[in-house]
């Protein structure tokens, strides 16, 4: 299994366009993302994953089973979770929940088992503007901060769906 290196910021394909992701434990890669989309911390960021496991340390298990019972997953549905009491403040935010996804996104899917972690999944662009679909885009807008691995992004003209599990609230269509 490859190593992502511990600080490193990538974008990659998802269901929808590009997006920004690194190691969820590394905070320093973390606000990197942050710096790159200048988007404040307290709203929190997504994670994504390949299977549940990688989840384990940032949601709590009763929520984790939960939404493995729920058939969102895999799929283009996050779902907002209470957060693990271990989840660094990074990840989640001002929040007491995080958002994750198990992705059915195969090249996601797989980036996150190459690595053998959940990975943070943001749009890659700039708070406020248009998402980015293709690996020339990311590049022009990123240069050399990121590090873009190309690949097809799915056929979803839309981010995905945010639920709350608990409340079955959509927060985001």
């Amino acid at each position: 299994m490859k190593r992502l290196a511990p600080h490193r910021v990538i974008a990659y394909p998802t269901e929808s366009c590009y997006g920004l992701g690194c190691n969820p434990r590394s905070r320093r890669a973390v606000l990197r993302i942050l710096k790159l989309k200048r988007r404040p911390q307290a709203k929190g960021l997504i994670l994504i994953a390949s299977h549940a496991q990688q989840l384990v340390r940032y949601v709590s298990k009763p929520a984790l089973q939960a939404a493995l019972a729920s058939g969102f997953w895999p799929g283009p549905v996050t779902l907002l979770l209470p957060a693990a009491k271990q989840c660094p403040i990074w990840l989640k935010g001002r929040h007491q929940k995080i958002a994750v996804r198990m992705t059915g996104h195969r090249p996601a899917a797989r980036l996150c088992s190459r690595f053998g972690t959940a990975l943070v999944s943001t749009s890659a662009n700039r708070s406020g503007q248009k998402a980015l679909k293709q690996a020339r885009h990311v590049q022009h807008a990123f240069g050399q901060q990121v590090q873009v691995i190309r690949g097809k992004i799915g056929k979803a003209n839309r981010p995905s769906v945010i639920r709350d599990l608990a409340t079955g609230q959509i927060l985001r269509h």
